[in-house]
């Protein structure tokens, strides 16, 4: 047996499930928690994934569980069909990769779903528990209210001579990025109203703690835990080698202008969307009021899973 199933299925012990011999489950006699009338599905373009989530589907309705089901598809990086989840859904499973989950986000808005996400993909820091464990962790899901654990988005909105052209909502990050064969781009950043540095960069990166082990951690930034109320300010190949990524509070209101002309310079959100930045084009960053309610298993560790994605070695204490 796996560790994350091991971990699994010690959690679920106090809802009177027992693993057979053959990994297979027995589920408790106990109804499903009253509330729970319609389950959301967002799945990957994966045949493992979609016939998992057939699975799912066909196991929930058995328990009179309605289904409201969104497949990605590779063409789009949104989630298909209507733009907003509805408000009636008890949670949203999202079977895939960091890529679905973060598009499964933008699809749930700033409703307070709980939401859980499934690994399928190749890293999966999103992903809460491993395809293995799916039933067993629905299973407990739908017994009893779910713990979530809050993670804070930021709110970003574009200004272009004064005017409000795009406001965006992420989860992980905003990146802005020089193409491949641009020159370096001039970042004006403030905090606050108060100047703090010119970047003179490939880019720049405004991260969230949960995008910390996104593209941040890639571009050298640091590691930070879901709950420290921070924002990461990563630079990308800064031309001044003694500018390093800085973590704020998350309190602060960042400002962000492009100070000289350029081209193919543009900012994106969450790797799902972006806008192509010109100069003197503004960018205000702040604390979304409106977290993502992740859900929460017993005995699931957050540094548990970094070390597990990042192939930390060591022994035991």
């Amino acid at each position: 047996m796996s560790q994350d199933k091991r971990i699994c299925f010690l959690s679920l012990k106090s809802l009177k499930f027992l693993e057979n011999l053959d990994g297979n489950f027995v589920e408790s006699t106990q109804r499903p928690f009253k509330l729970v009338k319609r389950i959301g599905l967002v799945v990957k373009n994966d045949a493992p994934a979609i016939q998992k989530a057939d699975d799912l589907e066909a196991w929930l309705k058995n328990r009179d569980i309605d289904v409201f089901r969104k497949e990605m598809f590779s063409a789009k990086p949104a989630v298909s069909g209507s733009p907003h989840a509805p408000d009636d859904l008890f949670c949203v499973l999202v079977l895939g990769g960091d890529g679905t989950f973060l598009s499964a986000v933008r699809w749930i808005g700033n409703a307070p779903i709980p939401v859980l996400g499934v690994k399928f993909g190749e890293v999966g820091f999103l992903a809460e528990i491993s395809e293995d464990n799916l039933f067993e962790a629905v299973s407990a899901i739908i017994h009893q209210k779910p713990a979530t654990s809050p993670r804070m988005r930021l709110r970003a909105d574009i200004l272009r001579d004064g005017r409000i052209i795009a406001s965006e909502t992420v989860l992980n990050d905003l990146v802005i990025n020089q193409g491949a064969l641009a020159r370096l781009a001039s970042i004006k950043t403030l905090l606050d109203d108060h100047y703090l540095t010119t970047y003179r960069a490939d880019g720049l990166i405004v991260a969230t703690p949960t995008g910390s082990t996104a593209y941040s951690l890639a571009a050298g930034g640091p590691i930070v835990h879901p709950s420290v109320p921070g924002i990461i300010l990563t630079p990308i190949c800064p031309f001044t080698l003694t500018i390093r990524p800085l973590i704020i509070p998350d309190s602060v209101v960042i400002t962000i202008v492009i100070e000289k002309e350029t081209s193919d310079v543009m900012v994106t959100f969450d790797g799902q969307s972006g806008i192509e930045l010109y100069k003197n084009d503004m960018i205000t960053i702040q604390k979304s009021p409106y977290p993502v309610q992740m859900i929460k298993l017993p005995g699931q560790r957050y540094f548990d899973i970094v070390k597990a994605k990042l192939r930390w070695s060591g022994g035991r204490v």
